[in-house]
């Protein structure tokens, strides 16, 4: 089994070499193009649907192979440092929030870049929510949930529900601080999971339904295409990030992810510059939990089959029927 891992990882980090930094750069904040949808048929190209086979025999094996990175030299004691760190994570994921709305307040916004303060009321209010998470009291970051909550659907009402699922996993931060120190209290990083995992394969599937903003940051931005046409890059680098978020979902290498996530946004901020750092800087510290946390608190679905045959089976398909399931759903309503 350690034979075949070797001969797998060339094939995951060439996925990962092919990820461009398009894949975190959220298109909306940077396309100069109106969004265009395509057709079908064109989305659902013979590449396209033979890309997704590979990805799903890919995902099939790494669910069987993910113990062995930990073979890797010091893989264990930096799992063993990360398990320790686990008391610190709702403090980092507390002051962490404070921080991005602090970074949002000062650049003007709100939640994301294309969401400007427009009236004092929101600054008010931007600045309750960061005190209360600075107060070193469950009842204060309770309040700073209420009051994000609020805020959040007050932007949610005026850009659309359909708009605003990019940024759900908004939803799952405010869960986890309104639950802290309640009998709910476990339920709070599961969910952080799968909200943020959803959030990343919706925003995944844009750039295949509306590719023409995509390949626009790739002319205008320069972004290298590794030797691929735009048009395909696109669509692998769309992969890469549906993915990322499955494998959030359903508990596989959440570790290795959140670190490769990380790197990639830092490198997305080095080309997109303030835009990029102002719209992820919650999604930092939503990574740094992940890193953290690992798969602590839940058997990943995956663990239901007995066999490893049974469990490379359900991966596969599992992952084909959340693709589809994801593509026609926002095909239908996007």
């Amino acid at each position: 089994m350690i034979n075949k891992s070797k001969k797998l990882l060339p094939l995951v980090m060439a996925m990962v070499i092919a990820a461009p930094t398009t894949v975190y750069a959220h298109v909306k904040w940077f396309a100069e193009v109106e969004p265009e949808k395509v057709p079908l048929e064109q989305i659902l190209s013979p590449f396209f649907m033979t890309f997704a086979l590979i990805v799903a025999i890919i995902l099939a094996i790494l669910s069987q192979v993910m113990d062995y990175f930990l073979q890797i030299p010091y893989a264990k004691q930096l799992n063993q440092f990360l398990n320790r760190m686990r008391t610190y994570s709702r403090t980092i994921l507390t002051y962490g929030t404070a921080l991005a709305f602090l970074i949002q307040l000062i650049s003007g916004t709100m939640f994301a870049p294309e969401f400007a303060i427009s009236s004092t009321w929101q600054m008010v209010v931007m600045t309750i929510i960061i005190v209360s998470l600075l107060i070193p009291h469950h009842y204060s970051t309770k309040l700073a949930a209420i009051v994000m909550l609020g805020l959040f659907m007050s932007v949610w009402a005026e850009a659309g529900w359909f708009y605003m699922l990019d940024y759900g996993f908004y939803l799952a931060i405010i869960f986890v601080l309104l639950i802290g120190r309640t009998k709910w209290e476990g339920l709070g990083f599961p969910f952080l999971y799968l909200g943020t995992g959803l959030s990343l394969c919706w925003v995944a599937v844009e750039k295949w339904v509306y590719p023409a903003m995509s390949l626009d940051i790739v002319h205008n931005h320069h972004v290298p295409t590794f030797g691929f046409s735009p048009e395909v890059f696109i669509v692998m680098a769309a992969f890469v990030e549906f993915v990322v978020g499955y494998l959030l979902v359903v508990g596989i290498l959440n570790r290795i992810v959140g670190l490769l996530v990380t790197l990639i946004f830092i490198s997305t901020s080095l080309l997109f510059g303030m835009t990029e750092i102002i719209g992820h800087a919650m999604i930092h510290i939503v990574l740094v939990i992940f890193i953290i946390e690992g798969v602590s608190f839940y058997q990943p679905p995956v663990k239901i089959h007995r066999t490893k045959l049974d469990q490379m089976i359900f991966v596969f398909l599992n992952f084909l029927f959340v693709l589809a399931t994801f593509l026609l759903i926002y095909y239908r309503f996007g």
